[in-house]
């Protein structure tokens, strides 16, 4: 099982970006998908997760500017986040939790002020 996480880079304040994650040797929609994020000197954190029926979770942080998606035929999760603040940097992970858990292996989110 490989998880490819993608999309990540420099942004601007107010500005959007779409994190993918690709999924291989696994089928995500089996699954719940989440993706997470890690801060410097912060814990990692959920950020939002899909379920198999597609039903969405967020944390309140990014309510109403993140969008959590999953396209089968690509096997796919993405991650559309608008209105970016400069607090959404950090490193962002996709996971899910088959017979383990896999993570993917990160991708950067800068936003700049």
């Amino acid at each position: 099982v490989q998880l490819q996480a993608s999309g990540g880079g420099l942004v601007q304040a107010g500005g959007s970006l779409r994190l993918s994650c690709a999924g291989s040797g696994i089928i995500f929609s089996n699954y719940a998908v989440g993706w997470y994020r890690q801060a410097p000197r912060n814990h990692r954190e959920l950020v939002s997760l899909i379920y198999r029926d597609g039903n969405q979770h967020y944390e309140d942080f990014v309510k109403g500017r993140f969008t959590i998606s999953r396209d089968n035929t690509r096997n796919t999760v993405y991650l559309q986040m608008d209105s970016l603040k400069p607090e959404d940097t950090a490193v962002y992970y996709c996971r899910v939790d088959s017979d383990r858990t896999y993570w993917g292996q990160g991708t950067l989110v800068t936003v700049s002020s």
